[in-house]
């Protein structure tokens, strides 16, 4: 790389003028407002290595799959701002985010992914930074953020409520990419690739206790419903009801079974639920031989 002519294009960046609409230029989380021209300054510091100088999810930091640098690992490319599809929504598949929408990305970090939490930077740094993500695409320019879904409150935790959860991940077919076991071991999952084209993993619900989009019930159940777009994973809004999705939520929490949740808690103290958890765990070490995966 010419390190001199690097430098000049970044300054060329940031000196050029932000010819934007007032939509796309601000943002609103909270009490705080961000502006795009303060989030420019940030992007080109912490973020252009990775989605690009252009937010098209091309940096430099990422290999596409199947390159000599890359392979043989998956390497999940970047979110590309400029399609402004995003994964982490609460508005339905298909529209943009809310401006708290990309914020919660920016605090969380997405599991799984090269994309860290930035609890680093202040409120006001985020603000800026979403407000200058949304430059990025002309998508702002002519459409809002989509309404937010409506999340009911959450059922009580029953064993038929776990049971009928069961009864669904096999009829709505989840265990086509996520594996019987909820492993993201599928025998569709070899064979997903996302709306770059690029190999995706599906979900392995036994890896951890958080997910892609958040960590507690309430945000499974926006997955379910929202979809994670520019991904297999579909929204099913139109394919069951509220209270149907709310019983899939307390049934995944049982495949998380190094994770002590009162859903796996209730499960374990069944006959049925404590003999299919058993089989679940995993037995030795991971470097050693005999692990079940």
């Amino acid at each position: 790389m010419n390190i001199s002519k690097w430098f000049a294009g970044i300054a060329i960046l940031l000196a050029a003028p932000l010819f934007v609409s007032a939509q796309q230029g601000e943002s609103h989380i909270g009490k705080v407002s961000g502006n795009a021209g303060a989030g420019k300054q940030l992007y080109y510091r912490y973020c252009w290595g990775c989605h690009g100088f252009r937010g098209d999810g091309s940096g430099e930091n990422w290999m596409p799959t199947g390159s000599f640098a890359s392979s043989p690992y998956l390497n999940i490319q970047p979110r590309n701002f400029v399609a402004a599809t995003f994964k982490c929504r609460s508005t339905p598949t298909g529209t943009l985010p809310t401006d708290q929408d990309i914020y919660n990305s920016l605090v969380r970090g997405l599991t799984n992914s090269n994309m860290p939490s930035w609890i680093t930077l202040t409120d006001q740094n985020r603000a800026d930074l979403v407000a200058f993500i949304k430059t990025l695409s002309e998508r702002w320019k002519t459409e809002k953020a989509g309404a937010e879904i409506n999340v009911p409150a959450e059922p009580a935790l029953t064993v038929q409520s776990i049971q009928h959860g069961k009864e669904l991940f096999t009829k709505l077919e989840c265990w086509k990419c996520h594996g019987p076991e909820g492993r993201g071991d599928g025998p569709s999952a070899s064979t997903l690739t996302d709306s770059n084209d690029q190999p995706i993993r599906p979900y392995n619900f036994a890896g951890g206790s958080r997910f892609k989009c958040g960590t507690t019930n309430h945000d499974l159940y926006k997955i379910f419903m929202t979809g994670l777009d520019g991904t297999p994973m579909p929204s099913f809004a139109d394919v069951i009801k509220p209270e149907d999705a709310w019983d899939l939520v307390h049934y995944l929490r049982t495949l998380q079974v190094s994770h002590k949740s009162p859903e796996l808690v209730l499960w374990e103290g069944t006959k049925e639920g404590a003999e299919i958890v058993k089989a679940q765990k995993l037995h030795g070490t991971p470097t050693g031989s005999g692990v079940a995966q």
